[in-house]
């Protein structure tokens, strides 16, 4: 794509975003149909494959560029995307439910369940800072120690939440008082899904699945192209505007969840998701057959950083309830817009110098 003109690459980006913003909204709908009917949140497998169908945008972009050896673009996408919807629940704060005597989300959505997908978000992107510091020679059947663990911190990750959805040996099982109705684990613990036949449900899912995965492949292809033309780095174009358009679905689905009252959800989807995207490094590396990690530059560990810093804020927040709101949003989600602006303007200094 990079011969095309530069106005024909913005129209296939535009065009591409479009496709996952709608595919995604339908792949929500139809993911949440085809737990119910087959319950597939109640067995590990289950929800391996809810996470794929849901961060099927973050993986086409990172198969993609790992075939074309845009590696910085793939780790950029990840880690910026990371803390990029970590800021959606800011967005989700802000504009999911208003009016006067709403109290922050963190407030409505409290509960120990959420805090402990926090950590394991912080615990997964901890390994990929010190996989940064490996050798890239230490690759065995084209793996490496880090991506191993890291996705076998996320299977275990899977099982606490699960566990936690059902019982902790904490008062009220661990739901704060006058916090969201609805139960607290990983997505599934869902509003009731629109009416639709399982099999229309699964022609839909599959249809929004291939869309996605065609969009994803071509937002990267032409965004990365653009960004090119333009001089943009790779790495941020990855952490921001590439970032933004595969966050699409998870607003327009976090602020559907809030406004009906599912507060609890909004948050588990995305600390959900920015568990598992990094596990999409195992995939790179096994394609690539390179040690992906090891050759993460300064942008990417910063972008790391910032995505942990960002969800401590929120684990604080899910502790301590704030209710005084700023400009509309409660003071952590207030918080993590400032951080991450000012990361931004940090993730511009290193890559201008």
């Amino acid at each position: 794509m990079a011969s095309l003109p530069f106005w024909l690459l913005v129209l296939v980006f535009v065009a591409g975003s479009a496709v996952i913003w709608v595919a995604g909204i339908q792949l929500s709908k139809t993911t949440d149909v085809l737990d119910d009917r087959l319950h597939l949140g109640s067995a590990l497998g289950g929800l391996i494959v809810l996470a794929l169908a849901t961060n099927l945008p973050e993986i086409a972009i990172t198969v993609s560029a790992a075939f074309s050896g845009s590696i910085e673009v793939a780790a950029g996408n990840i880690l910026g995307g990371i803390a990029l919807q970590t800021v959606v629940i800011m967005i989700i704060d802000a504009f999911g439910k208003r009016g006067k005597g709403v109290k922050p989300i963190t407030y409505r959505a409290a509960s120990l369940g959420l805090v402990l997908e926090a950590i394991v978000v912080v615990a997964v992107l901890a390994v990929v800072i010190a996989g940064s510091q490996l050798p890239s020679n230490l690759l065995f059947a084209r793996l490496t120690p880090d991506v191993v663990l890291i996705a076998a911190i996320w299977v275990v990750g899977l099982l606490l939440v699960q566990r936690a959805s059902k019982s902790l040996p904490w008062h009220d099982n661990g739901t704060a008082p006058d916090s969201s109705p609805h139960a607290t684990g990983h997505r599934r613990s869902k509003p009731k899904p629109p009416p639709m036949s399982t099999a229309k449900a699964a022609v839909i899912f599959a249809v929004s699945a291939a869309a996605t995965l065609v969009a994803g492949v071509a937002v990267e292809q032409a965004g990365d192209a653009a960004s090119g033309q333009i001089g943009l780095s790779g790495v941020l174009f990855g952490a921001t505007v590439l970032a933004l358009a595969t966050s699409l679905p998870e607003i327009s689905t976090g602020l559907q969840a809030v406004r009906q009252g599912d507060d609890n959800l909004a948050i588990s989807d995305i600390f959900g998701g920015n568990a598992f995207l990094p596990v999409l490094f195992l995939v790179a590396t096994v394609i690539s057959g390179k040690a992906v990690l090891p050759q993460a530059n300064a942008s990417d560990i910063y972008l790391t950083a910032i995505a942990a810093l960002l969800t401590l804020v929120y684990a604080v927040g899910l502790v301590f309830r704030p209710q005084k709101r700023i400009i509309g949003m409660g003071i952590d989600s207030f918080v993590v817009l400032v951080l991450y602006l000012i990361g931004v303007g940090g993730l511009i200094a290193i890559s201008v110098g």
